[in-house]
């Protein structure tokens, strides 16, 4: 297999627009032949990140939207995911495993797309907003 076309898709800032992202992107996994339970780590990251970039970066305006873009080849899947936001600063965000956070019920999203998915970065785009990057890896039987 060759490479393949990638899907590109703006998104309302709508929670509707979450589900719209996990359909495309656990398509491409299905089509990659991610077993059952990285789809569910896959999609479980693709809604953490677009519920965030939603609410958080774009604060439900509808003016504003979500670019989703998703990618793959035989081997990886690329989900990038971006806000027109104001941006923020990871390192500003308080610790999820800190005693005094234990119990809150918002603050994980991150910790769990890092910890599900292979690659995770984050940056500024420009003009305004935050672009999220995962990647996964398709596992090679021995």
């Amino acid at each position: 297999m060759a490479d393949h076309q990638p899907v590109e898709r703006v998104l309302d800032s709508t929670l509707d627009s979450v589900d719209v992202a996990e359909e495309a992107v656990l398509g491409q996994a299905q089509e990659l032949g991610f077993d059952e339970d990285d789809q569910h780590k896959i999609g479980m990251s693709v809604r953490e990140c677009m519920v965030n970039a939603v609410i958080h970066g774009n604060r439900y305006n509808a003016r504003k939207k979500v670019l989703l873009k998703v990618s793959h080849t035989d081997d990886r899947l690329e989900v990038v995911i971006g806000d027109e936001g104001e941006g923020f600063d990871m390192q500003s965000l308080p610790d999820p495993l800190a005693n005094e956070n234990l119990l809150r019920h918002s603050g994980r999203g991150l910790l769990l797309i890092q910890a599900f998915m292979d690659e995770f970065a984050m940056r500024p785009r420009q003009p305004k907003g935050t672009e999220v990057k995962m990647v996964k890896y398709v596992a090679k039987a021995s």
